[in-house]
């Protein structure tokens, strides 16, 4: 048997339905959710990320800014941007696309970004809020895998989950956001004696370590959903995961192709994040 493919494009097109419903109901009470996102120098995999994130945006009628700085740009003037943005009542969500060159100290800047702004959910009063069980803005691309496996009724509560990965983009808060369903997590990586022993205790494998198809058929449990955050190249320059594809799905219940699978639910995660603070500022307006 062959695992069902858990299409994160399919998906991702479902969320957009809810989201465009939501936003309607914004534009009625006078307020458009509004993105910021600040590109510096020409990175090119960071432009297409920009890209994919202001087509899908703007598609949705999000007010979308992009404020793209040279690679030269001082540490004070980007964060005097950020200040302006804080202060911007159009703008509910402000994002630094990563990498950042050299002179700029990434941590410095996640935590200038107002945490109610910080829809990566980076700063550290956000990892604290998702922690600590509170609600706050939280990483695209696990928000998007929690919503790919509630669209699949992947049962996570009492299930073993493993992580593979332990960046503070996937591996530790998609460990956090498991926890929070009452799954219980495993989070390995690369110093794991014995990886693929833990990885086959797994009902739930999500892979985020970065290494093009390093996972086959012996990492994973029989019937196991498995979920592919790797984007690499491999030597023939064709994109492929850190899960070799072909080998697992003859093994998993459910798994996620690279490209089409978690790629559109990091952006869906993203925009679901805008769009929730856009409506908490209805209701601040309200109060």
């Amino acid at each position: 048997m062959s695992a069902i493919i858990m299409s994160g494009t399919q998906v991702a097109q479902q969320a957009d339905a809810e989201f465009q419903q939501r936003i309607q109901h914004l534009k009625q009470r006078q307020i458009t959710p509004g993105l910021a996102v600040v590109l510096i120098g020409d990175d090119p995999a960071s432009a297409i990320y920009v890209r994919n994130k202001q087509r899908r945006a703007q598609k949705l009628g999000i007010n979308y800014q992009l404020h793209h700085l040279a690679a030269s740009v001082t540490q004070a003037e980007l964060l005097t941007l950020i200040q302006q943005l804080n202060q911007d009542p159009d703008v509910d969500g402000v994002m630094v696309q990563m990498p950042v060159p050299p002179q700029i100290d990434a941590t410095t800047v996640m935590n200038t970004i107002d945490p109610d702004k910080d829809v990566d959910g980076f700063s550290v009063v956000n990892v604290g809020r998702l922690w600590s069980g509170e609600s706050g803005n939280f990483p695209g691309t696990p928000r998007g895998i929690m919503r790919l496996l509630a669209a699949y009724q992947i049962p996570l509560a009492g299930q073993q989950a493993v992580v593979i990965g332990r960046s503070n983009i996937v591996g530790k808060p998609m460990a956090s956001l498991l926890l929070r369903a009452n799954a219980t997590v495993t989070v390995a990586h690369s110093k794991t004696r014995n990886l693929a022993a833990v990885a086959r205790q797994a009902d739930i494998l999500i892979v985020a370590i970065g290494q093009p198809e390093m996972i086959t058929a012996q990492y994973v449990k029989p019937g196991a959903t498995v979920i592919d955050v790797g984007m690499n190249h491999n030597a023939q320059g064709k994109l492929v995961g850190d899960v070799q594809f072909a080998d697992v799905q003859e093994t998993a219940g459910f798994i996620t192709p690279v490209p089409g699978g978690v790629g559109p639910m990091t952006i869906t995660g993203l925009l679901d994040q805008v769009i929730t603070l856009a409506e908490q500022r209805a209701q601040r307006d309200d109060h």
